[in-house]
């Protein structure tokens, strides 16, 4: 049976690509973009099972009228996908009041005006999945990379939370963690950068060559993996994209665990 997916930011990356996959194997798909035009071709191959909605998910209203348009058009939303987004390049002590608002408003809030307006609608169906995107930033923190970083513990935070109140709706969630890919994250529409302190110009230099050297994923190849996690009957609170993420994410909890362990003197006498 089709199912009806809503995906946010589907005019390129991850986002594109998602959305094509499941619009070749038959499923409706409602895809929220900024500028429709961007995806032209695929609404001309795909007119009976492709909606293309104008949306900026800061706009909490647009978000709720895009969520009502989709389930007018198809009946029913089996699948969110809150994949918009963009990163941030910035010292913290760089980093200025627009430029933090600018991303939690669009990385959070973009992502929790979503996952209000549609669970209503998952509710009465008792029945729905929840995808967010978060990153491997969102369980590692790199310099220059603390913004984003932030943003993606935040998501991480709301979407773990709203796991366990919509469990009992029959409503899943799971959070996605890419590693590095070969996307256009790194492009000027994706990646914002603040006014640079020159002292921090050695850790930029290094941010950007360790960069340009990551074994980076192929995008495409993570096609399959969501047609998976839709189809599963018990998908992971957490799946990891990419090769590099694991090994990553098991060195920084080895880590923690470490200090947490040789500061437990510290840490029970603290109890009192």
């Amino acid at each position: 049976m089709a199912k009806t997916i809503f995906i946010t930011g589907a005019s390129r990356g991850f986002g594109r690509i998602w959305a094509a996959a499941f619009l070749q194997r038959g499923d409706n798909v409602v895809a929220a973009v900024r500028n429709p035009e961007t995806l032209t071709g695929l609404a001309k191959e795909f007119s009976s099972n492709l909606l293309v909605l104008k949306l900026d998910v800061t706009d909490k209203k647009a978000g709720f009228e895009a969520i009502k348009a989709a389930k007018n058009k198809f009946g029913r939303i089996d699948v969110l996908i809150n994949n918009a987004g963009f990163g941030h390049v910035g010292a913290v002590e760089e980093l200025n009041e627009q430029d933090v608002r600018s991303q939690f408003e669009t990385n959070v809030l973009g992502s929790l005006w979503m996952i209000q307006a549609v669970l209503p609608i998952m509710r009465q169906q008792k029945s729905g999945q929840i995808i967010q995107l978060s990153s491997a930033l969102g369980l590692n923190t790199v310099p220059l990379m603390g913004l984003y970083s932030a943003s993606k513990f935040a998501v991480e935070g709301l979407a773990e939370t709203l796991a366990g109140e919509v469990s009992r709706f029959g409503i899943k969630v799971t959070i996605l963690e890419p590693g590095g890919f070969s996307t256009d994250f790194f492009s000027a529409s994706s990646l914002a950068s603040s006014e640079s302190i020159p002292v921090y110009d050695g850790i930029r230099k290094a941010f950007y060559d360790q960069a340009n050297e990551l074994d980076s994923g192929n995008p495409a190849a993570t096609a399959k993996a969501l047609l998976n996690l839709v189809d599963s009957e018990n998908p992971p609170l957490r799946l990891l994209l990419g090769k590099t993420t694991y090994p990553w994410v098991k060195h920084t909890y080895e880590e923690r665990l470490k200090i947490w362990e040789s500061w437990q003197d510290v840490s029970v006498a603290a109890h009192g």
